[in-house]
């Protein structure tokens, strides 16, 4: 799922999710040799330094390892956003276990504590950034918890 505002919109980064998708993905990579997987994808295996890497497509959906709340404005540089420190409004961060495969850090759409529990099942969404002065909206990716009934 997208959730963006209509914008032109291009992600933070080439080859870290698919974009455009309906059902987005990471793009991680995995060693042909040892079987290491890695994301975002790398060209050389952090655990045997082969360079027999492959791209794939990691799972859309996995469970909420661990989780804290950023409640306050990180550095700017690297930390980029439209808010100021007087508007910005704390996120979700959180490791993800996807199915065993890999653990994945990301920016959560929940900031409520009471909205998010180890193990809850998360899937992957693209989210708003921030703006660039042309207009152009910059998409990175988060994780949301799966609601009942979906």
């Amino acid at each position: 799922m997208t959730q963006t505002t209509g914008l032109t919109a291009r992600p933070i980064a080439e080859k870290l999710f698919t974009w455009p998708a309906d059902e987005p993905q990471l793009i991680g990579s995995r060693c042909g040799d040892c079987g290491a997987q890695t994301f975002p994808a790398q060209q050389n295996c952090p655990r045997c330094t082969s360079s027999a890497m492959s791209e794939v497509l990691l799972p859309r959906t996995g469970s909420l390892y661990t989780w804290t709340i950023q409640g306050f404005r990180p550095k700017s540089p690297p930390y980029k956003g439209d808010d100021t420190v007087d508007t910005f409004e704390p996120f979700g961060v959180g490791y993800v276990d996807l199915h065993g495969e890999l653990m994945v850090e990301a920016r959560l759409t929940v900031n409520d504590p009471k909205r998010l529990a180890v193990g809850a099942e998360m899937e992957l969404v693209v989210i708003p950034l921030y703006q660039e002065d042309d207009g152009t909206e910059v998409l990175t990716y988060a994780f949301s918890p799966v609601e009942n009934g979906r």
